[in-house]
C-alpha cells in the first residue's frame, strides 16, 4: 500500500482522530486531576439546592437528547441516499416503548397505593367522617379499576396492533352497541355516585335538632395569622358581634347589648366532650381562610361578613385515639388550609376530646370576654369585688383597729 492510500485509508483517519482524542481526553484529566488536588474542596450542597442547576441539567440532557436525534437521523438519510433498506424500525420500536410504559405506569400505581395510600387521610373521629370515607373508597375503587382496564386496552392495542407491511388496518367506523354501553354504563355509575355524595351531605348539613341533646356552640374566628375561640356561657348561646365595634380592648368585636354575649368565654384551644354534638360557627376578620380539621373530615372557608356553620359528633377522645395510633403524643389539630400569608404555616390549634365530666371540669375554668374594661366602654355596671377580697379587706380593717386601741391603752 503506497504511503498516499495510508494516509486517505478511512480507517487509518478514523484511527488517527480516536488516538488524537484519547490523547487529549488524557492530558485534560491528569491537568483537571491536579488542579482538583491543589484546590480547596467546595460544599457542592447549596448548588444542588438551586433551581438554576436542575435548569440547566434539564437542558442538558434534552441537547444529548436533540444530538442522538440528529445523528440517527443522517443515519438514516445517508442508508436511503445508499438505496439501502431501512435501518430502524420505529413502528416497533415506538410499540415496545408502549409496553414498557405499561408496565412502569401500573407499578406506579400500584407503588403510590402500597406507600403512599395510608397517607391520603388519617383516621375518622367523627360519625359523618364515616360516611365521608366510605363515599371517598367507593369512588376510588371504580376509578381505579377504569383507570386500569382502559389503559391495559390502550397502550394493548397500540403495542399488538403496530404497523405491519404484511397486512392491511381493518375499516370500522362505528358501532351503535358500543356506542351505548360506553355512554349508558358510566352514566349510571356518575348517577349513583352523585346520588350517594347528595345524601350524605344532606345528612351532614341538614340535621334535626334533637331538643335533649343540643349541640355544643364553638366559634371560631380567624385573621392573620391566628385563631379566636369563643364559647357560649351558661346559657349556651354564643352572642353577637358587629365589626363596627372593633377596637383594641375588643378585638372581636362582640356586641355586649345582646345580654348572650355577656357571658361568654374565651379559650386557647378546643376542647369538645366525646360523643355530644358540636356546632361550629365559622368566621374571619381580613381575609378568606379555610377551617380544616382532617380527623373529624371538616373543612370550611371562612368568609369576613359571614357566618358559616357546621355539626359534627366527636367518637374517640384524645387519649383513644393516642392508644390506636400507639402515639402518647398524638394531638389533634385544626389549621388553616388556604394560603392566607407569610404566617400561613403557623395557624394552628390544638383540639382535646374528652369525656363529659372532664369537659365540665374544663369549662369551669375559662374566664368570661367581658372585663371591666369592656364594662366601661360599653356602659355597663363594673363587676362587684370578689367576696375573698373584701373577707381580706375587713380582716386587715380590724387587726389595724385593735393595734390602735393596744396602742392608746399604753
Amino acid at each position: 500500500m503506497s504511503l498516499r492510500k495510508f494516509i486517505t485509508n478511512k480507517t487509518t483517519a478514523a484511527l488517527a482522530v480516536l488516538i488524537t482524542a484519547f490523547a487529549n481526553t488524557s492530558v485534560f484529566a491528569q491537568d483537571a486531576a491536579a488542579g482538583a488536588a491543589a484546590a480547596p474542596k467546595v460544599d457542592m450542597g447549596e448548588v444542588y439546592k438551586s433551581v438554576i442547576f436542575y435548569i440547566l441539567v434539564f437542558l442538558a440532557v434534552c441537547l444529548f437528547i436533540a444530538i442522538i436525534g440528529k445523528a440517527i437521523r443522517v443515519y438514516e438519510l445517508s442508508r436511503e441516499a445508499q438505496g439501502k433498506a431501512v435501518g430502524i424500525n420505529w413502528n416497533r420500536i415506538h410499540a415496545s416503548l408502549f409496553a414498557l410504559f405499561l408496565v412502569i405506569g401500573l407499578y406506579g400505581v400500584y407503588w403510590e397505593y402500597t406507600v403512599h395510600g395510608a397517607m391520603l387521610l388519617p383516621a375518622a373521629a367523627s360519625e359523618h367522617g364515616k360516611k365521608i370515607d366510605e363515599m371517598f373508597n367507593l369512588t376510588l375503587i371504580i376509578t381505579t379499576i377504569v383507570f386500569v382496564v382502559t389503559h391495559i386496552l390502550l397502550f394493548g392495542f397500540s403495542y399488538i396492533y403496530k404497523y405491519s407491511a404484511k397486512r392491511k388496518a381493518y375499516y370500522y367506523p362505528h358501532n351503535n352497541t358500543i356506542e351505548k354501553i360506553w355512554t349508558i354504563v358510566p352514566a349510571l355509575v356518575l348517577t349513583v355516585l352523585v346520588l350517594m355524595g347528595f345524601l350524605t351531605w344532606r345528612s351532614i348539613f341538614f340535621k334535626v335538632e334533637d331538643p335533649k341533646n343540643k349541640p355544643l356552640q364553638i366559634e371560631v374566628t380567624s385573621e392573620q395569622f391566628k385563631w379566636s375561640i369563643r364559647y357560649p356561657g351558661a346559657d349556651g348561646v354564643v352572642g353577637n358581634k358587629n365589626y363596627k365595634l372593633t377596637t383594641a380592648t375588643n378585638p372581636l368585636g362582640i356586641d355586649f347589648k345582646d345580654l348572650n354575649s355577656r357571658d361568654d368565654e374565651m379559650a386557647d384551644e378546643m376542647v369538645i366532650p366525646v360523643g355530644k354534638p358540636v356546632k361550629l360557627i365559622l368566621t374571619s376578620k381580613d381575609v378568606i381562610h379555610s377551617f380544616y380539621m382532617p380527623h373529624f373530615r371538616v373543612q370550611l372557608n371562612t368568609v369576613p361578613g359571614m357566618r358559616v356553620f357546621f355539626e359534627f359528633t366527636p367518637t374517640k377522645t384524645t387519649a383513644e385515639m393516642q392508644q390506636e395510633t400507639n402515639d402518647p403524643n398524638f394531638k389533634y389539630l385544626f389549621f388553616c388550609a388556604k394560603i392566607c400569608g407569610s404566617g400561613h404555616y403557623n395557624m394552628q390549634k390544638v383540639v382535646r376530646v374528652v369525656s363529659e365530666a372532664e369537659y365540665k371540669t374544663w369549662i369551669a375554668e375559662q374566664k368570661t370576654y367581658l372585663n371591666d374594661d369592656l364594662r366601661k366602654q360599653f356602659n355597663l355596671p363594673v363587676a362587684p369585688a370578689p367576696a375573698k377580697a373584701a373577707a381580706d379587706s375587713t380582716a386587715t380593717d380590724t387587726a389595724a383597729v385593735k393595734t390602735n386601741q393596744m396602742a392608746l391603752n399604753k
